[in-house]
């Protein structure tokens, strides 16, 4: 079997086997999911009146606040469901069985990509069902086109690819499950300090560049612009750009914490 085969085999078998983790401990996924959905719901129904008259003025109603709240509270749901990747591959680390892998006769990256596919599934998965809750409350695409949605799909699968990574150094670096939740927290902190909830300009001076230079803001921006039709400006390129750097990022600090010797 040539190297290639191997590799797509064996990642396919570690694929099944984290899928049929979430499938039988699904408690991790569903409370990682819970904070999004009621983020959403309590912005829009308990201060949405209230921020909508903040942006868009006295005439602005709870719809435009909807509109722009989605966008970020989907990319809020990716950063939240890494959390429990994290927490998946601290495990492995720690109960034995990645050095039982490394005694059998399998591709050595695939428990990595089985791991990250896996991950990435499930956080597209959660990012549907986040969508669902916004449009059930009153969110509508009416501006965009089919190239906008299929790009804004596509950002959203680079972006969980990009921080699945992320999180994988993070649980292999850790000691345990609960390091690991921990040191995934700024996956869900950046976005509570980034234009998900107020723009940019609503920001006090001396806090606007945290939010601003940062992943998650380029990424809201422009997922925002393409859900609603509108410009995106320089944010396309940037989102990419932090997408694809914390991607090759992760991609060497995981490999290169797998590679060193088992603990």
């Amino acid at each position: 079997m040539s190297t290639l085969s191997l590799a797509v085999r064996d990642s396919s078998t570690m694929l099944r086997r984290n899928l049929l983790h979430a499938r039988r401990y699904p408690s991790l996924t569903l409370n990682l999911l819970l904070t999004p959905v009621v983020l959403l719901l309590l912005f829009v129904y308990v201060f949405g009146d209230v921020m909508s008259a903040g942006i868009g003025g006295a005439g602005a109603d709870r719809s435009a606040y909807v509109a722009y709240l989605v966008p970020g509270i989907l990319l809020m749901t990716i950063g939240g469901t890494t959390v429990g990747t994290a927490v998946s591959v601290s495990n492995d680390m720690t109960e034995g069985i990645i050095a039982r892998f490394r005694t059998m006769a399998i591709h050595r990256g695939s428990v990595l990509t089985g791991h990250v596919v896996g991950s990435v599934l499930q956080a597209v998965l959660s990012v549907v069902v986040v969508g669902a809750v916004g449009v059930a409350i009153g969110f509508r695409s009416t501006g965009a086109t089919v190239l906008e949605w299929l790009a804004a799909f596509g950002l959203l699968t680079l972006f969980a690819l990009a921080l699945t990574w992320i999180a994988v150094g993070m649980g292999m670096v850790s000691p345990n499950a609960e390091a690991a939740s921990n040191n995934a927290l700024p996956l869900i902190f950046l976005p509570l300090v980034s234009s998900a909830f107020v723009p940019l300009d609503a920001m006090p001076g001396w806090f606007r560049p945290i939010a601003e230079y940062q992943p998650f803001t380029p990424a809201i921006e422009t997922l925002r612009g393409l859900l609603l039709g509108t410009g995106i400006g320089h944010n396309g390129w940037l989102a990419v750009a932090w997408c694809l750097g914390l991607t090759a990022l992760g991609h060497r600090w995981s490999k290169r914490l797998f590679d060193r010797d088992p603990r």
